[in-house]
């Protein structure tokens, strides 16, 4: 069954939430915002302000952004009508039991129950809810911010029913976000789990003082960043295999990889020992990015990804 989106209810208004809210805002949906901090409405102005030449530079017409979106008053109110609901409260479990229990409540029957958690499994959530709601509660995890980045990972829950995973994959898609499902649950997903591997061996690279934090940044940029912004690790992979594709470099490359990988540094379990290690490590990243503020980072990144955006838009159109 088709399903037709034109309400959404943005729960939480932190950096994710207002981001979510500017893209829907965007594609045309009315978003109704709720949040308890006190500087919701200006916080919400001042992130489509900031976030509406983005957009604009995705091609999306921005005419009217802030008209689109509302304030409301609670949960309750921010839900009533909603045809989709984003939640992006505390990573916390029974903070969202109970949110996903008023949700469920309050929002439509046929309304999409997505959180935007970054490491809690939808089961972890749920099981107090009926059948009925847990079949429609599932995570929508982006990467930061939401608005720029175009995964989201679709994670159903134990009792999702296939037709909101349907249904979230074709809603996320409609607001240009390229939807990957993720047929298993494991805490953290795919993208953050991925993530923290490369963190930790570049923690302990820095610590080991193998590198300083701001080189590392550049061998990622330089290189892996480069190549994985264009082919991801396994087609990278199969190509550096040449000819003989993934199967000649497992075959003639791989032990020695092997031997790589067994290497791959551990931070000190000791706690004394591994508090002054994280404490050197967060004093050299701050050495390398402490002169900028937070605004001038974020206006880099958020830059830079736009080009990024903007180039591969370019050569899939040259492809296609």
């Amino acid at each position: 069954m088709n399903r037709t989106f034109r309400t959404a209810a943005v729960i939480g208004a932190g950096t994710i939430g207002l981001s979510w809210t500017a893209l829907f805002a965007a594609h045309g949906l009315t978003v109704r915002v709720s949040d308890p901090r006190e500087d919701l409405a200006d916080a919400v102005k001042e992130a489509l302000e900031q976030y509406a030449p983005h957009l604009a530079a995705r091609g999306l017409d921005v005419t009217g952004l802030a008209d689109r979106v509302h304030i409301a008053a609670d949960v309750t109110e921010a839900v009533r009508d909603a045809d989709v609901v984003q939640e992006n409260g505390p990573e916390r479990v029974e903070f969202k039991k109970d949110l996903f229990a008023t949700l469920a409540r309050e929002a439509p029957a046929h309304a999409l129950l997505l959180s935007s958690s970054s490491a809690i499994p939808s089961t972890a959530f749920t099981g107090e809810l009926a059948d009925e709601d847990a079949a429609r509660v599932l995570i929508g995890h982006p990467f930061n911010p939401p608005h720029l980045v175009p995964l989201v990972e679709v994670v159903p829950g134990e009792r999702t029913g296939e037709d909101a995973v349907q249904a979230a994959s074709d809603f996320y898609t409609s607001v240009g976000r390229t939807p990957v499902v993720e047929r298993k649950e494991i805490a953290g997903f795919v993208g953050n789990r991925l993530q923290n591997a490369l963190s930790r061996e570049a923690a302990y690279l820095v610590q080991e003082g193998v590198v300083t934090p701001g080189d590392l940044d550049r061998v990622v940029i330089n290189s892996l960043g480069l190549r994985w912004a264009t082919v991801g690790p396994f087609l990278g992979a199969h190509l550096g295999g040449g000819p003989g594709g993934y199967r000649h470099l497992v075959e003639h490359i791989g032990k020695s990889m092997q031997r790589t990988g067994a290497g791959l540094g551990t931070p000190s379990q000791n706690e004394e020992q591994n508090e002054e290690q994280q404490e050197r490590l967060i004093e050299a990243v701050e050495k390398a990015y402490g002169s900028s503020t937070y605004s001038e980072l974020t206006e880099t990144r958020d830059r830079r990804q736009l080009a990024v955006l903007s180039a591969l838009d370019s050569t899939e159109k040259e492809e296609n």
